[in-house]
């Protein structure tokens, strides 16, 4: 069974960065996609980007030019880079893994096979 297990989330001033992590394990990660989506108190989980099996990527528009979301198979991880952060950044943050490996699926919850259980970032204005 695949499990995802996500970290690097904290508390940090508006303007700065954090890098999360998600660890898999229990599969072979370099033949899935796989997504980052948060989810604000209140609201509903949202896509922030995704990344596919050979490292194609797509975003959010809120977060085109300060994320980056990045994979290293050999080390069964992706991971998303946040710079410049703001206020509104401020969410749960879950990682997920799909089979279905293209730019169109990783935008859909749905499509997801597994995920994690959540880091939580915090920007403090």
């Amino acid at each position: 069974q695949v499990h995802l297990v996500e970290s690097g989330g904290g508390l940090v001033q508006s303007g700065g960065s954090l890098r999360l992590s998600c660890v898999i394990s229990g599969g072979v990660f370099g033949i899935y996609a796989a997504g980052w989506f948060r989810q604000a108190p209140g609201k509903q989980r949202e896509l922030v980007g995704g990344i596919t099996s050979d490292g194609s990527t797509n975003y959010v528009d809120s977060v085109k030019g300060r994320f980056t979301i990045s994979r290293d198979n050999a080390k069964n991880t992706v991971y998303l880079q946040m710079d410049r952060v703001e206020p509104a950044d401020t969410a749960v943050y879950y990682c997920g893994i799909q089979e279905e490996n293209n730019l169109r699926t990783v935008r859909d919850p749905n499509n997801y096979d597994a995920w994690g259980q959540g880091t939580q970032v915090t920007v403090s204005s």
